[in-house]
């Protein structure tokens, strides 16, 4: 009886590390007003008629808190870029500087910060 209780107990919290991993993956997608490079992670590109991820054709960093540079590889791939990240749907407008791509985010309001906290909550009950 207690060697199906232990198995039981093992498979139980194999579980829920699993479900709090996937928490905690979705939780860094959110943006909450801190540039971070994870919040392009799960956006994919156009490249040659492949999806590919955005961090495979590009160098992404971070320029001040609420600023993501992104520099492309190659020069042609600032459309295919800045198309993905408008199709992603991160509330966020990409700002095309030559070869560069700015992303600001703006201030957080506290609607916003509602917003966020509902998604979050749902993540949580997701999860």
């Amino acid at each position: 009886m207690s060697e199906e209780l232990e198995l039981i107990l093992d498979d139980v919290e194999s579980s829920m590390k699993k479900a709090i991993g996937h928490l905690e993956a979705e939780l860094t997608k959110i943006r909450a007003g801190k540039a971070t490079p994870s919040m392009l992670d799960g956006i994919h590109v156009d490249y040659y008629g492949a999806p590919t991820i955005i961090n495979q054709v590009a160098n992404i960093s971070i320029l001040d808190a609420r600023t993501i540079s992104i520099q492309p590889w190659e020069k042609n791939m600032v459309q295919p870029i800045e198309r993905a990240i408008l199709l992603s749907n991160i509330g966020i407008t990409p700002q095309i500087d030559g070869v560069l791509i700015r992303l600001f985010l703006p201030p957080l309001t506290e609607e916003r910060r509602m917003e966020l906290f509902k998604k979050a909550s749902a993540e949580g009950e997701h999860s």
